[in-house]
């Protein structure tokens, strides 16, 4: 394994074309994008990692993960009356397919569904205890207390984010928000800005393979399933024909991807394709899936 990651990441460094960076988030715009980490962990405890493994970046929406388990700790299936589980087939930011469909969001892995699950994760408390919960879970989740926001990037979605507003205050005008537009959003900004290396995202996730137990077993599948159907936004279809594993992207260039009971994998390049994933995230997962022969799907 150690040496199939060394090779997969020899590959991503010789790549010419490597997407580009989230230019619509002014601190996502000035990351490097020759940047490329990789990092497993397997049943046995074993890490191993390649490239810019101990590099921090923004998760984004790879947060939406751990942020609908916490939702769904608090409101179980009830929160499925708000936010439905199908692919979306539109961009993650749309406001068309919102409109369309009565402010109940596609899926909770899209902007939309994901304001509604921050909003039902948050309750009636300030974001602060919301965002506190969030962090003390991921830091468990990644066995690592040095797990952090990210201000500046915070600061940067909350001055440009007018789409995700405009979001927050149809879903408010449909009845499908609790709190004020302003107050979630707060915590939905705060939370996409969580930075982490390749090697805590891929520990964190390992509740998501089987290795931990920080949720029931019936929610890791669902959400297991949501990856893989909704993780990629219109991409999903795409991604699950190429690496055939459930994984979450996110714009910071992030891919969090688990193979239940083997592995939870975590790579990193900010280069995005048209889809808004990570291009070499990607096509660096799609190799080790080739080579270890990992696959839900036989």
């Amino acid at each position: 394994m150690s040496q199939t990651l060394a090779e997969i990441a020899a590959e991503m460094a010789g790549r010419t074309d490597r997407g580009q960076p989230a230019d619509y988030i002014p601190q996502l715009a000035e990351v490097d994008p020759n940047q490329f980490g990789i990092s497993v962990c397997l049943a046995d405890g074993t890490q191993l990692s390649a490239g810019d493994s101990a590099t921090p970046f923004s998760i984004q929406s790879v947060s939406k993960v751990f942020g609908l388990a916490i939702a769904l700790g608090r409101l179980g299936d009830q929160l499925w009356t708000r936010v439905r589980r199908e692919p979306s087939g539109l961009a993650f930011n749309s406001i068309l397919q919102l409109e369309s469909e009565q402010g109940i969001p596609r899926n909770p892995f899209i902007n939309a569904g994901a304001i509604v699950t921050t909003d039902a994760a948050l309750g009636h408390r300030p974001p602060k205890e919301y965002l506190a919960e969030l962090l003390t879970f991921l830091r468990t989740a990644a066995g690592d207390e040095d797990i952090h926001i990210d201000r500046a990037v915070a600061k940067s979605e909350t001055e440009t984010g007018h789409r995700n507003f405009a979001l927050a205050h149809f879903l408010k005008s449909q009845g499908n928000l609790t709190n004020a537009p302003d107050l979630v959003l707060g915590a939905y900004f705060h939370q996409c800005a969580i930075a982490m290396t390749v090697e805590q995202l891929a520990r964190s996730g390992r509740f998501l393979a089987g290795f931990q137990r920080l949720i029931a077993p019936e929610r890791v599948r669902r959400i297991n399933a949501l990856m893989l159907t909704c993780g990629h936004y219109d991409g999903s279809g795409e991604f699950a024909f190429r690496v055939g594993l459930p994984g979450k992207s996110g714009v910071g260039g992030g891919i969090l991807a688990i193979a239940p009971g083997r592995a939870s994998i975590a790579v990193w390049s900010p280069g995005l394709n048209t889809q808004g994933n990570s291009q070499l995230g990607t096509e660096a997962l799609e190799l080790l899936a080739r080579r270890t022969g990992w696959s839900i799907f036989g």
